[in-house]
């Protein structure tokens, strides 16, 4: 049976399915709803607002910012952005980088070649259209569209970059060649990033790299079309991700918030920069020293928000290897906090459970 109709058996019995069925019918994505111009939204995309959802920005909190400029020439520069990645994990479990070396031209061509190929005729972004979870290419409304409390306001294609590329048949043509590139760049960041937090661990260099953590690599390209009433809903539900690490490209809008001292503090657009968060299963085997933290995407009346979120993950590379708290890091003072598991094993709980506010972290906690 394939995952299309296990998710939909599942989610037979919830209020709203024959609406939700209908929607993922139309194979438009909310996009579509725009084009048909609703001013109402659905009620199924209606979100309870929970205590967090005002932005407490007083200027106190800023997501920190980290150079990379020159640092693979200088050592006591390298020591310096390792420090701050230690501290900004450590405390945010976010954090924006600069002079990361992947050219501007690059950054913007990712961003409108995601643009493309959501705006091409209905017709034509229908063929990619699919639930099947193992394909290269896969582009669909809301992965939990039958089990989470409420959609969210947004459409989304999954491609998968490493360390298998995708055939460039298999691609869309407007974004075939960008995504391709796009790919090799961030892997090349990944290698760096990885090393950076190997060393911020006290570990060599390579201990993370040589765990597999880079072994997989893909990218969730996302489109937020204008909302008409943004205050009914979310871009993305609050959650946290479940892979080691991940790099995200976010356009000029905003709407991008983190989870900080109890209030959600605005990841702030800079020019240029990307976005690198923490994931589920790196403050799982760093036994909970690098924290993955719940973040969310606020609806807005502007739009299309572009983002390209890529992440490290070996869920589909290495399904039965299993994880657990680095020994390195334990001690009788700091013994394991949680039970190995697979990443695989992980996901499939995650996919399973939905965008439904909480950690899927809990559930493997000794």
């Amino acid at each position: 049976m394939g995952t299309n109709a296990t998710n939909e058996m599942a989610g037979a019995n919830k209020p709203g399915f024959s609406e939700r069925k209908a929607f993922d019918e139309t194979k438009a994505g909310v996009k579509g709803l725009v084009d048909a111009g609703v001013k109402k939204i659905p009620t199924f995309f209606h979100h309870q607002h929970d205590k967090f959802e005002q932005a407490s920005n007083s200027g106190d909190h800023v997501v920190p910012v980290i150079d990379l400029a020159n640092i693979d020439k200088d050592p006591s520069l390298r020591q310096e952005v390792v420090n701050q990645l230690r501290e900004a994990s450590e405390t945010w479990g976010f954090f924006q980088i600069v002079n990361h070396g992947i050219p501007l031209s690059v950054l913007e061509e990712i961003k409108d070649g995601v643009q493309r190929f959501y705006e091409q005729d209905t017709e034509v972004t229908k063929e990619f259209y699919t639930r099947e979870r193992y394909k290269s290419f896969i582009y669909n409304s809301n992965f939990d569209i039958y089990s989470s409390p409420a959609l969210n306001w947004r459409d989304t294609f999954l491609c998968y970059l490493a360390p298998d590329p995708p055939k460039p048949e298999d691609l869309p043509q407007v974004c075939r060649d960008i995504l391709l590139e796009y790919g090799k760049h961030i892997m090349n960041l990944g290698t760096l990033l990885f090393e950076l937090f190997s060393e911020a661990l006290g570990l060599n260099p390579n201990h993370l790299k040589d765990m597999g953590c880079l072994e997989g690599l893909y990218a969730l390209c996302h489109y937020y079309p204008a909302c008409p009433e943004p205050e009914l809903t979310l871009g993305t539900t609050k959650h946290s991700d479940n892979d080691f690490l991940t790099v995200l490209l976010q356009d000029h809008i905003g709407g991008l918030q983190v989870r900080y001292q109890d209030k959600w503090i605005d990841v702030t657009p800079v020019p240029g920069a990307l976005v690198v968060n923490v994931g589920d299963f790196l403050q799982l085997i760093t036994n909970d020293r690098f924290k993955s933290v719940e973040h969310q995407v606020l609806a807005n009346h502007a739009g299309p928000r572009i983002s390209v979120a890529c992440f490290f993950s070996t869920a589909f590379r290495l399904p039965s290897k299993l994880y657990g708290p680095i020994k390195e890091l334990l001690s009788k003072d700091n013994p394991a906090k949680y039970r190995e598991t697979t990443i695989a094993e992980y996901v499939a709980y995650y996919v399973k459970k939905g965008l439904d506010g909480t950690s899927a972290l809990s559930h493997y906690r000794i």
